[in-house]
C-alpha cells in the first residue's frame, strides 16, 4: 500500500511542499484536513468511534466523519471523498438525485494548531439519516447522539473523544451560542 502524499502549508495556508503522511506527522507540518458533522431530522449528530488500529488516537469517538486533505485536493472535494469513504455517504449522487442544495454546509475554519495535531481544518454540517456502511479499518462503530448528550459525556469523560473533535465541538457550540 503507498503511503498518502499531503500538501504541506504555510501558516496561511499555502502550499508550500509535498510530503509523505508519516513524514508531515512526525516534523508537525502544518497540513490540511476535513470534519464533517452529520446531523439526522431529530438533530442528533452520527458520531464514530476510531479503530484501535488507527496510528491517532485509536478507539476515540470522533466526527462522523474527518479526514486529511490528499495533494492536490481542495477541502470540498477532501470533504466528499471522506464521507464516502468511511461511512460510504455519497453526497454528491444524493444531491443529484434528489436535485437537493448542496448538501454539505461549511461551517468554519480551524487554523493549525496543536489541537488540531497541526492541521487546518474545515468543519463541515450534513444532513442524513443513513444507515451508513462504516469503513472497518477507520471505524470499530458509529450511532446517534442528542448534542446535550455529547456536551455531558465530553464534560464527565473528555479522554474518550479525540482531541480535534473536543475542540470543534466546543468552537461549535460557541458558534451555536452567538447566533
Amino acid at each position: 500500500m503507498t503511503e498518502e502524499i499531503f500538501d504541506v502549508v504555510n501558516e496561511r495556508d499555502e502550499v508550500i511542499d509535498r510530503k509523505p503522511r508519516r513524514e508531515v506527522h512526525r516534523l508537525g507540518l502544518f497540513h490540511r484536513a476535513v470534519h464533517v458533522l452529520v446531523f439526522n431530522a431529530c438533530g442528533d449528530v452520527f458520531l464514530q468511534k476510531r479503530s484501535m488500529t488507527k496510528d491517532r488516537e485509536p478507539g476515540k469517538w470522533d466526527s462522523s466523519c474527518s479526514g486529511h486533505v490528499d495533494s492536490g485536493e481542495d477541502y470540498d472535494a477532501g470533504a466528499v471523498r471522506e464521507l464516502c469513504e468511511e461511512i460510504g455517504l455519497d453526497v454528491n449522487a444524493r444531491t443529484v438525485a434528489t436535485r437537493a442544495s448542496p448538501p454539505l454546509q461549511k461551517l468554519f475554519k480551524i487554523a493549525a494548531c496543536p489541537e488540531t495535531d497541526q492541521e487546518f481544518v474545515w468543519v463541515y454540517r450534513c444532513l442524513a439519516e443513513g444507515p451508513f456502511r462504516l469503513h472497518p479499518e477507520e471505524i470499530e462503530r458509529g450511532d446517534w447522539f442528542a448534542p446535550d448528550r455529547i456536551a455531558r459525556w465530553m464534560a464527565e469523560k473528555p479522554e474518550d473523544f479525540a482531541g480535534a473533535f473536543r475542540f470543534i465541538w466546543r468552537k461549535l457550540n460557541a458558534e451555536t451560542q452567538r447566533r
